[in-house]
């Protein structure tokens, strides 16, 4: 997403999105910079070839950060206290299914101690590009997921279960009954939002943005 910051700010604003979990940035560095529109981006890559996440946020809520964590160019998170509720935001880019296992592992891994860091308290959204298809239906999964997801569950798939299960979340997606169009994010779902179960209730819809999109292969999922 290069060269896209005042595309993706103009796109929240229009949107009403306030926080946005962004991957495969390709910005090397660990720095805030504004994107325009009213948006600040926090980003952390090594390369500037492959990988990089960051996180978008409106800028009035700037002042509400807490702490940045950036683990590595897969992983990094943002703590925000707003109105009184702590919020714990992730982002996460896992390796695609061509990748040697030891480099999921790794990025697991990382993901498992940041949702591990966080208070059983605080609030916890996770967007990510997770490279992997958690499937339709959800028969003996039915504590992290619901009936909506699309096509069959492969390996990758299962780890985001997997993972869910470990970390008591839920994978919010699949909770909403949607035309296809509206859960695919490319030519299938492999772009998912995450929370703790316990919070589960509080998000009212989640969908991809069918009509949006900045970077060539995903299309913006949002939930409120």
């Amino acid at each position: 997403m290069t060269g896209k910051g005042r595309e993706l700010a103009d796109m929240m604003e229009r949107r009403k999105v306030d926080i946005l979990c962004v991957q495969e940035t390709r910005w090397k560095g660990s720095k805030a910079r504004s994107i325009g529109a009213g948006f600040k981006l926090f980003y952390y890559g090594v390369d500037s070839k492959r990988n990089g996440v960051g996180l978008v946020l409106k800028e009035e809520f700037v002042r509400n950060v807490l702490e940045v964590k950036r683990v590595s160019d897969r992983v990094m998170s943002l703590k925000l206290e707003i109105e009184g509720v702590m919020l714990n935001v992730v982002s996460g880019y896992a390796p695609q299914v061509s990748c040697e296992l030891e480099e999921k592992e790794r990025f697991w891994s990382e993901l498992d101690e940041v949702i591990e860091s966080i208070p059983t308290g605080e609030r916890v959204v996770i967007g990510a590009d997770f490279n992997g298809h958690v499937g339709e239906g959800n028969t003996g999964d039915e504590e992290v997921m619901g009936k909506f997801g699309v096509k069959e569950r492969n390996l990758e798939g299962q780890m985001v279960v997997d993972f869910a299960k470990r970390m008591d979340m839920a994978v919010v997606n699949t909770y909403f009954q949607k035309r296809e169009e509206h859960r695919v994010t490319r030519s299938t779902q492999v772009d998912y939002i995450l929370c703790r179960r316990g919070n589960l209730k509080e998000i009212s819809d989640c969908k991809v943005l069918v009509e949006e999109s900045v970077a060539r292969q995903h299309r913006m999922v949002v939930c409120r």
